[in-house]
């Protein structure tokens, strides 16, 4: 419905006349704000900032001015963080097999974005530079059945663990994380995390009042839902696990964010840089890893994978329907998960192939993958792309189904096997006992399925899982440049719908930017970001003696914040 505020299109008018940013690659790309908030109104306005996209080499290095109406309330550094499932980062090191934690790996690459499964689209706020963000989960760590190394999701799931894997037999006999040697942390700058202290959620997903913190009253069956096991606390429930997360606006232009997240327990961590470069082809954005961006970087420093490194490479994503204003994203080309370091000898490699969708009717977000081996000092890999290019003799596992919803997989070969003498000792999971055993001479030369061609196991069901809530402070303890303290005026405005107030606000704080950098660039200072080393040329990021001490900040914070979704108030 269209305002009739008088003042809207002077306000209008200082929103479109912004001025050119010297330092951006061309001018800004803008659109008028219409003044109708209603749906009509903003698929105007998103046809009209098409066409001015149309030809344009790169819109994320360019500077775009976007209504405050288009927007969603949420600061852009909040919003990409890759932590949609805390519990499946951190269950990365759960294992004692490397075949095994290169499958947990596959799950948080599949898990790391959910909110693209579930969530709306949506463009968050543009990040200035030395904007920073940090927030913590407390979660309950994966539940392992007896008979079987898949791990179960035991918090915000859909279903109870009977229906994630799990025969109704079964939901009495789940047992917590296992490996106790995979829990000592190898990051000796932070004090030792004990048992996390209870959130209070406020996530659209109901809790239960005493429950684990975060756990999702919808995925209990019987009380099975509780981890239990010989990590608990001495009263059957496992303690839940902390995961820290502190990332940073360190460039401008091009807009680049360095970003770093560690589980201590688990002795798990994560970094790399975030940039993305985006282009509209036809009716659709299509949006890719930027120069700076080499994907995601997995380190293990402690446990049974120590020293292991995983790199996992970014796919190709689509926002689809924008004529339409109905915003959908689909995957293609394909995600590469590499293990280096840790033992000697063969390592996986995984290559997660995104089906191609079809010009005519609805999409079907497919993806099949492999997993294969790789020996010390090969290099041929490195030109498997897609799953046709690995040589059968190599492959492991396969996996298919679609990164919305099911995928499953089963072992191709008995390579992933550690050692193979006889069914019962040749698999590290007892599951496998009851396969029959192979005629084969060795492990090492054997490349016979020891499954039969139909026995898949599910991997993980997206549709099942829902968004884990982040823990954030409250806004009188946050630092200026905090994301929502940076962003509080323009969420308030947006939130009670004041548009045009809100793009008032969003101006001022984008021109305070400008106005900083043209300081900077007369009295000839450089930026130094506060967390974060400037060198960006490893494709990750360093912790400065600033950046540790947030992460210990973190890691010891004791209010119960939850406010997910909220404008930084503390929920009761």
């Amino acid at each position: 419905m269209a305002t009739n505020d008088s003042d809207t299109q002077a306000k209008l008018s200082e929103t479109v006349a912004t001025p050119v940013d010297d330092d951006a690659p061309g001018p800004p790309i803008s659109v008028p704000d219409s003044g109708d908030t209603g749906e009509g109104g903003k698929l105007k306005m998103i046809v009209q900032l098409v066409k001015k996209c149309l030809g344009v080499k790169d819109i994320a290095a360019m500077r775009l001015s976007l209504p405050a109406s288009l927007l969603e309330p949420v600061p852009n550094l909040e919003y990409w963080h890759y932590l949609d499932r805390p519990d499946v980062f951190a269950a990365i090191n759960d294992s004692e097999d490397p075949f095994e934690r290169m499958l947990a790996v596959i799950r948080f690459a599949f898990t790391k974005d959910l909110k693209f499964v579930h969530g709306k689209v949506c463009k968050p706020y543009n990040s200035v530079l030395g904007e920073h963000f940090r927030a913590h989960w407390d979660v309950p760590p994966m539940a392992y059945p007896d008979e079987s190394s898949n791990p179960i999701p035991t918090a915000f799931t859909s279903s109870p663990p009977s229906a994630a894997g799990l025969a109704p037999s079964d939901t009495a006999s789940v047992k917590s994380a296992k490996s106790s040697k995979s829990t000592r942390s190898g990051l000796s700058f932070m004090s030792k995390v004990g048992r996390s202290p209870s959130t209070a959620a406020t996530s659209p997903q109901p809790l239960t009042q005493g429950l684990p913190a975060q756990m999702s009253s919808l995925s209990l069956g019987d009380g099975a839902g509780q981890a239990r096991g010989s990590e608990d606390g001495g009263n059957g429930v496992a303690p839940s696990l902390r995961v820290v997360y502190v990332t940073e606006q360190v460039s401008h232009h091009p807009p680049v964010s360095a970003y770093y997240a560690v589980c201590p327990a688990r002795s798990v961590e994560m970094l790399g840089i975030d940039q993305i470069s985006a282009k509209v082809s036809g009716t659709t954005l299509r949006v890719s890893p930027g120069e700076f961006n080499q994907g995601i970087f997995v380190n293990i420093t402690g446990g049974a994978g120590e020293g292991e490194k995983y790199n996992i490479t970014h796919p190709i994503a689509s926002v689809n329907g924008i004529l339409r204003g109905s915003f959908y994203v689909t995957v293609g080309e394909s995600t590469i998960i590499t293990c280096t370091g840790g033992k000697p000898g063969q390592k996986f490699r995984t290559v997660i192939e995104y089906k191609e969708e079809s010009w005519l009717g609805r999409a079907h977000f497919l993806v099949e993958g492999v997993i294969h081996t790789v020996q010390d000092g090969d290099t041929q890999h490195t030109e498997w792309t897609k799953v046709k290019h690995v040589p059968q003799s190599h492959v492991v596992a396969v996996f298919d189904g679609s990164w919305r919803g099911r995928i499953r997989w089963r072992r191709v070969g008995a390579g992933s096997y550690r050692r193979l003498t006889s069914s019962s000792s040749s698999s590290p999971a007892p599951a496998h006992n009851s396969l029959p055993t192979p005629t084969l001479p060795s492990a090492a030369v054997s490349k016979t399925d020891v499954r039969a061609d139909n026995e898949y196991t599910t991997l993980l069901d997206l549709s099942e899982l829902a968004v884990v809530p982040k823990c954030v402070r409250p806004l009188d303890r946050q630092l200026p440049h905090e994301s929502r303290k940076l962003w509080e005026t323009v969420t308030d405005r947006l939130l009670k719908k004041e548009y045009s107030e809100a793009t008032r606000e969003k101006v001022a704080i984008e021109q305070k930017q400008r106005d900083e950098a043209a300081e900077r660039k007369k009295t000839g200072v450089e930026f130094i970001p506060r967390y974060f080393g400037d060198d960006l040329s490893e494709g990750w990021p360093t912790l400065t003696p600033e950046g540790r001490k947030a992460v210990e900040e973190e890691l010891k914070e004791d209010a119960a914040w939850c406010v997910e979704g909220t404008n930084g108030q503390l929920q009761p």
